[in-house]
């Protein structure tokens, strides 16, 4: 059972996440981060430092956040690797728990 991000992380993109991953399972779009689910070893660790609140196990994604789990794997294959912080969103604050940002997905 992987960890999925959901729609919270789009156009804030936060990656204290990435910085503690061990298998190092996350990949980079323009204003979204994934977790690989083949890479991810279930660890938990990258949930509680997630400041949006982004990030689920598997099996509890929210009902209206199940459609993650397939985007994450998708994306997963086709964008690059992630290892460690990078440039963040300078908005990203302003965009923490705004709802309806799948719209703003930019793949």
């Amino acid at each position: 059972m992987a960890f999925v991000v959901t729609e919270n992380c789009i156009k804030c993109k936060y990656q204290d996440c990435v910085e503690v991953c061990p298998v190092d399972c996350f990949y980079e779009g323009p204003n979204f981060l994934v977790i690989h689910p083949d890479e991810c070893i279930d660890c938990a660790l990258c949930e509680p430092e997630c400041p949006a609140g982004a990030i689920f196990s598997e099996d509890e994604v929210p009902a209206d956040q199940k459609e993650f789990i397939k985007l994450n794997a998708e994306l997963a294959e086709v964008w690059p690797n992630i290892t460690e912080i990078g440039e963040q969103p300078a908005d990203r604050k302003e965009w923490d728990g705004v709802k309806g940002k799948l719209q703003y997905l930019e793949r």
